[in-house]
């Protein structure tokens, strides 16, 4: 086999850093892509220090020329990439009478614009070569979640669109599945928190109350998940959603 090089986005903190360092734990040349690109380097570091190569990538997922000059970067530095994680995502959380035009458009440009143009960069990549895997990030949010009208249908609408490239991908050796993760302690989770007013550690315990497993979600979990998606024992598992929520999702 040649070289295996993934992608991961949003990666510079949280799920995304997680997931670029165990797929680098996994034998991937990783790039580790986001909006900063100086914010990649310590997520890049640390997966140098750890024996694997990695590359650093300043894009914003919803620039089309953005992505295909990221892409093509990662292509000649690292390696034609063989897995993709679409992860990059923002939250602009509000009651649906408060939520303004911006805020619809901000989620949704980044979740769906920015998985449709990075999936339809790489998978250039992966046809020539006749293999890959694409991981697209998904949230418990997607079955319903008051204030988010955006981020829900964001959400709702990647497991369609994963849907549908494990349809069309799937003659040319590529995978596409989704994770969907519930309340996992991340930025994201800790600014949610201060919205409210509330501790974040208060903030978890009420959380981890309503989860059968009686805690709250770790980046590392949701790397983990990821990682079985892209590996080569996944490759008849395609057009599935994963929810990794500590118990059962309706």
């Amino acid at each position: 086999m040649s070289r295996r090089t993934a992608i991961v986005t949003g990666a510079a903190r949280g799920i995304g850093a997680a997931v670029a360092k165990r797929l680098a734990a996994d034998g991937f040349a990783v790039a580790v892509l986001d909006l900063d690109e100086a914010a990649c380097e310590p997520v890049v570091e640390d997966v140098r220090s750890g024996g694997a190569d990695a590359l650093a990538v300043g894009a914003d997922v919803a620039d089309e020329a953005a992505v295909e000059a990221a892409v093509t970067r990662v292509a000649q530095e690292l390696g034609a990439p063989t897995v993709l994680v679409n992860n990059a995502g923002i939250t602009r959380d509000n009651l649906l009478f408060k939520m303004t035009i911006g805020d619809w458009d901000a989620v949704t440009d980044v979740h769906l614009r920015g998985a449709f143009l990075m999936s339809r960069a790489v998978q250039r990549h992966m046809t020539e070569q006749r293999r890959g895997r694409i991981v697209n990030l998904s949230s418990t949010s997607a079955l319903g979640n008051r204030g988010q009208t955006n981020y829900a249908a964001a959400k709702a609408g990647l497991q369609g669109f994963t849907k549908t490239l494990a349809i069309e991908l799937g003659a040319f050796g590529i995978t596409a599945n989704a994770v969907a993760p519930g309340f996992v302690e991340t930025d994201m989770t800790a600014s949610a928190a201060e919205r409210i007013g509330m501790p974040f550690e208060e903030f978890k315990a009420s959380a981890a109350s309503q989860i059968p497993l009686g805690r709250t979600g770790k980046p590392e979990d949701i790397a983990h998940a990821v990682s079985f998606f892209a590996s080569e024992g996944a490759g008849f598992v395609s057009g599935q959603v994963l929810y990794v929520a500590g118990g059962p999702c309706d």
